[in-house]
């Protein structure tokens, strides 16, 4: 074996997101987020509506709460939660169809490691499959709700229960327009 031989890094696509947040957040006291929603000069409905969209995608949705911080003062939460919720569903459709695949790589190295390897065994022994449903459904909500990534929220649901579209599409909605009522309310 070459010694010389450079290691290749297994998770390029988590630092990238870790890389997303710090920019957000650097872009957001900066000023930028202002700047941009000036440039733009949409209204402000149709902005938060797709900084909803940006919100499900795990690169752009610290970028979507910088927008949602900002233009909080500017609307009605009940109003701009359920245009961003829809925003949000849109791009959840899209990760639930086409884009969901693009981490299973990642995912199949994860499940490799001997951390997720003693999870699983943790949970096949120590709990029921009703309590490991309810648990599954519960992070997988909880990260469609977050900012954090909707990819592995949805690759959950999708990859480990047998969901109808129609009820994904509900349960998207919903958690996405709460998760970002929360986001406005706190911005407020």
């Amino acid at each position: 074996m070459n010694p010389y031989k450079r290691k290749k890094f297994q998770y390029p696509k988590l630092l990238i997101l870790l890389v997303c947040i710090i920019a957000a957040y650097i872009f957001f006291r900066a000023g930028f987020f202002k700047e941009f929603v000036a440039t733009l000069n949409l209204p402000t409905y149709i902005t938060i509506f797709l900084a909803g969209f940006l919100f499900a995608y795990g690169f752009t949705a610290p970028f979507a709460v910088g927008f949602f911080v900002l233009l909080a003062p500017l609307t009605n939460i009940f109003i701009a939660a359920p245009l961003a919720g829809i925003g949000a569903l849109l791009a959840d459709l899209i990760i639930f169809q086409i884009v969901r695949a693009s981490f299973q790589d990642e995912f199949d190295k994860l499940k490799l490691t001997l951390l997720f390897q003693k999870i699983r065994s943790l949970f096949d022994n120590h709990l029921n499959d009703k309590l490991k449903k309810y648990l599954l459904w519960c992070i997988a909500g909880f990260l469609i709700a977050s900012p954090l990534p909707d990819e592995f929220g949805v690759a959950l649901i999708s990859g480990f229960t047998n969901i109808n579209k129609k009820i994904f599409i509900m349960i998207s909605f919903l958690l996405n327009t709460i998760g970002v009522l929360v986001i406005l309310s706190l911005s407020q």
